[in-house]
């Protein structure tokens, strides 16, 4: 991917390639300078092939030629996350301590530096749910970006000195299967999971997402998803962002603004979004992705877009992506969750337990804790139609065991989410320790205008006639939100679980 940008910088150095938050727009050969101008400054001051980065700078237009830098410098990004928590965020750095020796650098915004400074303030992070990496760490050797500010290292990297030419990168460039990137899994504080991705990995991964969108030079996608930017910049094609935190009114002003071709949100985000105001016609692609995309939703887009392709993505951190399917074929799809025909030169198979087990070019070569990655097991359970189409069941770990059924939620929630009168559904159980079977709980968010109690009453009605007898539930209960975990905004159903309980 590195080489793709580059290559691309040589072809069209007077493209665009980046509009940051600022509205301030950076050709691609002026991006390549700067990566350049990175790695050369990385390598005086001791950067060696193989260092490790910590990265807490947030995705724009100022974090790119850092991070590109690094990998330019044969360094490897350790994607670290401010939203992570105190226990997820030390397990991250014990892990990396014990299998990443290497961890040598942080780099960090300014204010990130100047918050960690002060214990103060930290304190007030922490109780609003942010928790720094360790800034002051002496034996880290720290890299900063953005203004100076006390706490903040008295050095820049890079200094921006405007220069138009495109210096020469230092050293011996790497090679494909140069590790590249570890980014972590969601998972409990006790497991965490990190995923080395190399250039290889991501490189083809780039390959897959633009071969079917089919972006290039010209088109602009506005999202604050850095892996999803990348691709489309390895295309030819400009990223644009509106900063975090993601402010609605601001994403939507960028979209007109900035003539925006293609935009990626999560579920949670496009709904945020349909609410915020009227989206720009202009699109020509609406991509989602990182979470299943309930039919309220895709709905809600199709009649706010309806000559935008509206397309879902299913991937994982370990591989993205997996298959693709537009909002038409899934809203037609009506026994399961229609994921897509698997990508050109995936191998997506199924166990006996029916997980999907995916292999090819995209996935990472391994975890940090577990060692190589041969065949991904994504924790899905699916089934392959027909069509050789992959559909989604649920998550193994959401299987809801009723004597002898196994009871899958994503089979049966977009059944219920079709219903005019249901805005949002979950199926939960609710274990018996004596049995060890589990009360079904179908919690449902009625659409706006419906009574919950009318809502309740006739769903008790009518799923008898829509789902199997063995998945009906035991109880139907009405909620005012689904509860929501993590960045991509999945369903926490343990949050649920508490929500229903008698």
């Amino acid at each position: 991917m590195l080489t793709d940008i580059l290559a691309r910088a040589a072809e069209r150095p007077d493209a665009l390639a980046v509009i940051d938050s600022r509205g301030r727009r950076t050709t691609f050969g002026q991006l390549a300078a700067e990566i350049a101008r990175v790695a050369g400054q990385l390598r005086e001051r001791g950067f060696e092939p193989g260092d490790a980065v910590l990265f807490a700078v947030r995705p724009d237009g100022g974090m790119l030629p850092l991070g590109l830098g690094v990998l330019a410098a044969g360094g490897v990004i350790v994607v670290a996350d401010p939203g992570a928590g105190a226990g997820l965020a030390a397990a991250r750095r014990q892990l990396l301590d014990q299998k990443l020796a290497s961890v040598r650098w942080v780099a960090a915004e300014s204010v990130l530096y100047a918050l960690s400074a002060r214990t103060s303030l930290r304190g007030k992070l922490k109780r609003a749910g942010l928790y720094l990496p360790d800034l002051e760490d002496r034996s880290l050797l720290r890299i900063r970006t953005g203004p100076w500010l006390p706490g903040a290292p008295l050095r820049p990297l890079p200094p921006r000195t405007g220069a138009p030419a495109q210096p020469a990168l230092p050293g011996e460039q790497p090679g494909r299967d140069t590790p590249a990137v570890v980014v972590f899994t969601s998972g409990t504080t006790a497991e965490p999971r990190a995923v080395l991705h190399s250039l290889d990995s991501l490189h083809c991964g780039a390959q897959l997402l633009t071969g079917r969108i089919g972006a290039g030079p010209g088109d602009i996608v506005h999202t604050e998803q850095l892996m999803v930017a990348l691709p489309f910049l390895a295309a030819g094609a400009a990223w644009s962002t509106s900063g975090v935190p993601v402010r609605p009114e601001r994403v939507l002003r960028a979209l007109r603004e900035r003539g925006a071709t293609h935009t990626f949100a999560t579920a949670a985000a496009a709904e945020t979004l349909l609410k915020a105001g009227p989206l720009p016609t202009s699109l020509r692609m609406f991509l989602l992705g990182a979470a299943p995309v309930p039919i309220p939703v895709l709905e809600r887009l199709r009649d706010a877009l309806p000559d935008t392709e509206i397309v879902a993505v299913y991937g994982a951190t370990e591989a993205l992506p997996i298959a693709t399917a537009t909002a038409s074929e899934k809203l037609a799809y009506r026994d399961g969750d229609l994921l897509g025909t698997p990508l050109p030169g995936l191998s997506v198979r199924l166990d006996d337990t029916g997980e999907i087990l995916v292999s090819g070019p995209n996935v990472a070569p391994a975890y940090l804790a577990e060692g190589e990655i041969r065949v991904l097991r994504t924790g899905d359970i699916g089934r392959i139609d027909p069509d050789g189409r992959l559909v989604l069941l649920g998550r193994a770990k959401d299987m809801i065991i009723r004597g002898s059924f196994n009871l899958y939620p994503r089979l049966y929630e977009d059944t219920v989410c079709r219903l005019p009168y249901i805005e949002a559904a979950a199926f939960v159980g609710l274990p018996d320790p004596v049995t060890l079977d589990e009360e079904v709980v179908l919690a449902v968010v009625p659409r706006e205008g419906c009574p919950a109690g009318e809502a309740v009453a006739r769903l008790r009605r009518e799923l008898p006639e829509l789902i199997d007898h063995a998945a009906l539930p035991d109880r139907v209960v009405a909620i005012e939100a689904v509860p929501r975990t993590g960045r991509t905004e999945k369903p926490d159903r343990e949050r649920l679980r508490e929500l229903v309980r008698r």
